[in-house]
């Protein structure tokens, strides 16, 4: 169902005391300059900002990983849906919503049990520890294919670069599997790098890249 008025309801969980961050935007107001939803804690903040086409750029903190993430949504999509989530690309959990005020309530509700079963079933015992549990190393399989899919990308696209002279067609790259992450190397010249998959902050950093530089 689409609302009709240009005003929604946007929502987050602070990720240093667990409270639930809540409030109405107008188009008016975002059309204004970039709107920031602080928690009372002062720990986090929520960033709304209007961007070309028609879009809106939303920098939402995330209740399990060590930094924000960033996501871009319609206007259609941002003040006409009922309800609409945005997850951690890490997990199932919903970091964000924005919709209709009842739903987007519910959906908090929704979203704090599975936290807490989360939780529980890992002996953690509060919101920041949660989230201070995903600064440590840990090891995800899919962050591992995910930086495999980006280097094989990076590769078809032309943007590894190297000690090679710039246009040289003889220059093949090797990714190798480490304990400690992806080594990438030039089979010609030598340079290499390593891409880190234990980390969850490093291998965030490294999903949004435009290119990689061989040393």
């Amino acid at each position: 169902m689409v609302l009709e008025s240009k005003q929604t309801t946007i929502a987050y969980r602070c990720p240093h005391c667990g409270t639930g961050v809540m409030s109405a935007v107008s188009l008016f107001a975002l059309k204004g300059s970039m709107i920031r939803l602080k928690c009372e804690c002062g720990q986090s903040t929520l960033e709304v900002q209007p961007v070309a086409d028609g879009k809106v750029r939303i920098t939402a903190p995330c209740i399990i990983c060590p930094k924000p993430h960033r996501f871009s949504v319609s206007e259609k999509i941002f003040f006409g849906k009922e309800l609409f989530v945005l997850p951690c690309p890490y997990s199932d959990i919903n970091i964000c919503a924005m919709g209709e005020i009842n739903h987007v309530k519910a959906e908090l509700s929704r979203t704090e049990l599975q936290l807490l079963d989360l939780m529980e079933k890992n002996g953690i015992t509060d919101f920041h520890a949660l989230h201070r549990e995903a600064e440590q190393t840990v090891t995800d399989p899919q962050v591992l294919e995910i930086v495999l899919y980006v280097i094989r990308d990076l590769d078809d696209e032309g943007k590894i670069y190297c000690r090679c002279a710039a246009g040289d067609e003889g220059r093949e790259y090797d990714a190798e599997i480490l304990p400690e992450g992806v080594k990438v190397s030039c089979r010609k010249c030598g340079a290499t790098r390593v891409i880190p998959t234990d980390s969850l902050l490093d291998a965030h950093e490294f999903l949004h890249t435009d290119s990689l530089h061989l040393e």
